[in-house]
């Protein structure tokens, strides 16, 4: 059990999550595929305090499988932190002393925010795949809702890693006006065949599991073995060849001799059935299946006539892009296009470069270069924004 005297001095300690519901019917969010969605829950926390003037507000966006539970403890017997609890409090990079830190769960999750678990009013049961497909803009037109509610009329920064670094991107290309930065880490402005690949073969799974019932498993056994399996495919795109060489080679779990039998031998097979399993008894399938879609959808050169340059021609943010080096799912050439693009239109834009051996993961990790880089970055855009008010 822990107690305020027993967390670390930079926690931010005991949170909630809290719920904030909008588009009440007769009104709705008009959604990217033509379709509606009313009404709309957003699951988020808060971190810091807002400042007088309201210039030092931070938006942070997860990946797939994030949720708004960011930093701290939800409880004193909480065993684990937020997700990026690294990454956020006093003294840290996102510094709540200085910033107040947001983070809300997307549409489509499956924690506390509208998406396919969720009951729909016309039939009183769960969507399932009744639930429309929602996009990356979706995801931000939703969050723009939020930011609003809390009085905020311009975000400090938006960022975020993987596919919270394609909302952030998105933030700046559909609401300039809002956006003072973006701090974009091991993301693309579209996502690679490869990457959709393995989304597919994971989505297949989930739909050939006997349980899945055309995604109405809700009042029964849910596609356990589906999701396991899918979440296994994934985890290995998050890790280096180098990181799993050194963390597991070929060594066994039990033994230092074969089963001649089809047991679960190497520790990289355990490793991944473990991770498989945790995974399931935190995630819906079919969240899964419509996360992983808004990832594939997504591409800003589609929707500028297939130029970056065009996309990012009307943004008004500066930028900070952080690519890792052995990251093969969102590889350095992807920001570096990112980057590219950005400086071809004129736009402020630091680039880092970060050698590791941890892959996509990288990000979710503590990394000193990072957080420093994170830190100045911040720093700077705050003594801009206060400066505007000297």
């Amino acid at each position: 059990m822990n107690d305020a005297s027993t967390f670390p001095s930079n926690s931010v300690g005991i949170v909630r999550t809290k719920y904030f519901t909008f588009v009440q019917p007769p009104e709705f969010l008009q959604l990217v595929s033509g379709k509606t969605l009313s009404p709309v829950t957003l699951a988020y926390e808060t971190y810091g305090q807002l400042n007088e003037r309201r210039t030092n507000a931070i938006l942070i966006l997860h990946a797939l499988s994030g949720t708004a539970h960011a930093a701290g403890y939800h409880s004193p017997y909480d065993r684990d932190p937020g997700w990026w609890d690294d990454y956020i409090g006093p003294g840290k990079a996102f510094d709540t002393n200085k910033y107040f830190v947001i983070c809300s769960n997307v549409i489509g999750g499956c924690n506390g925010s509208t998406g396919p678990s969720s009951i729909n009013p016309a039939t009183g049961k769960e969507y399932g795949l009744d639930f429309p497909i929602v996009t990356i803009a979706d995801m931000v037109n939703a969050q723009k809702y939020l930011i609003d509610h809390l009085g905020i009329e311009q975000l400090l920064s938006v960022c975020g890693g993987s596919m919270g670094g394609m909302q952030a991107l998105q933030w700046a290309v559909s609401y300039p006006e809002r956006v003072k930065s973006v701090i974009a880490i091991a993301t693309a402005a579209s996502l690679s065949a490869q990457g959709i690949a393995f989304h597919e073969v994971g989505r297949q799974a989930i739909f050939r599991d006997p349980n899945f019932n055309g995604g109405n498993y809700y009042r029964g056994n849910p596609p356990a073995a589906g999701l396991s399996l899918a979440r296994m495919i994934a985890h290995i795109t998050y890790l280096s060849e180098k990181s799993m060489h050194e963390k597991f080679g070929r060594r066994l779990q039990n033994s230092d001799l074969f089963s001649f039998r089809f047991d679960t031998e190497f520790q990289v097979e355990s490793y991944l059935h473990h991770k498989g399993l945790k995974f399931v008894e935190r995630f819906d399938a079919n969240s899964y299946l419509y996360i992983t879609k808004a990832i594939d959808y997504f591409d800003l050169k589609a929707e500028y006539g297939g130029k970056l340059t065009n996309a990012f021609e009307h943004v008004r943010a500066d930028f900070l892009v952080i690519g890792f080096t052995t990251d093969w799912l969102y590889p350095t050439s992807q920001s570096r296009e990112i980057v590219n693009a950005l400086r071809v239109v004129g736009k402020n834009v630091v680039y880092a470069e970060i050698e590791t051996d941890y892959g996509h993961d990288a990000f979710l990790l503590p990394n000193e270069r990072m957080e420093r880089d994170i830190s100045n970055f911040l720093k700077r855009q705050l003594e801009k924004a206060n400066s505007a008010f000297a």
